[in-house]
């Protein structure tokens, strides 16, 4: 199976309580057709005493299957917390978002795909606007006086 259709049989649950185990999880979504795999990943931080995240991944074997868990249990009940579940998206890049050691304008493509023009082009269209500017016709007049003269 490949990667795009393994992600449309892919479910996100999340608010999941800590109790919850990838059994239990596995055995409250059975219902609905025949699962691959369930993940539940573990937290960042090694210190930390928690099982799991508070959500998990579950892949059935069909696509249909996914699409029916999802009408079923989204913002169901378990163990004592709604969850939500939904469609699972594809994991981001490494150097892409919040914890990316790279500013995302440096990423390759970012500036052509959300900024139109490079830092160049825009320099070139501000020079070129301040040559073919009218000088301003008071500069350069000598004016003592201003206001009513009585």
């Amino acid at each position: 199976m490949g990667d795009a259709a393994r992600l449309k049989s892919t479910v996100y649950v999340g608010g999941l309580e800590n109790a919850v185990t990838e059994k239990l999880l596995a055995d409250a979504f059975l219902p609905f057709g025949e699962i691959v795999d369930v993940t539940l990943p573990k937290p960042d931080l090694p210190s930390s005493k928690d099982p799991h995240r508070g959500f998990g991944y579950i892949e059935f074997e069909l696509e249909g299957d996914a699409k029916e868990a999802i009408d079923n249990m989204d913002q169901s009940e378990f163990f004592g917390r709604v969850i939500r579940v939904a469609a699972a998206k594809p994991q981001k890049d490494s150097n892409e978002g919040l914890g990316s050691k790279t500013a995302v304008w440096e990423t390759e493509g970012w500036i052509a795909k959300h900024g139109g023009v490079s830092a160049e082009e825009r320099l070139g269209t501000q020079q070129a606007q301040h040559a073919t500017t009218p000088e301003d016709a008071m500069t350069g007049l000598d004016i003592d006086v201003a206001g009513p003269h009585l």
